[in-house]
């Protein structure tokens, strides 16, 4: 949802760069479902594809920024939730239960 105002803006000047950035978002929580149904090492390869997932959004963001399509105001609330998406994917991936598994 962080994303949608931010997509948007992009779109209107960089529909590469918005195609990335729409791909990326989604790739995240696709991920995520699937690797919760998972077990051991294949539900780690989604958490680990999820976050690097997240990672590209926040670099596609930063892009955007950096082209000026963006100000970083309107990409405050997008950077926030992805740093906490990495926060627990970092969890998820990092947990001896989970790797045990």
């Amino acid at each position: 949802r962080q994303l949608k105002a931010p997509l948007a803006a992009v779109a209107r000047v960089d529909a590469d760069l918005a195609n990335q950035l729409r791909r990326a978002g989604s790739s995240v929580p696709l991920n995520i479902a699937e690797g919760s149904q998972r077990v051991g090492r294949d539900g780690l390869h989604h958490f680990r594809i999820a976050a690097g997932s997240a990672k590209e959004v926040i670099a596609c963001l930063g892009v955007a920024e950096s082209w000026g399509y963006l100000d970083r105001g309107s990409i405050a609330g997008a950077l926030k939730e992805a740093d906490s998406v990495l926060a627990m994917l970092w969890g998820l991936t990092h947990s001896p239960q989970r790797a045990s598994r």
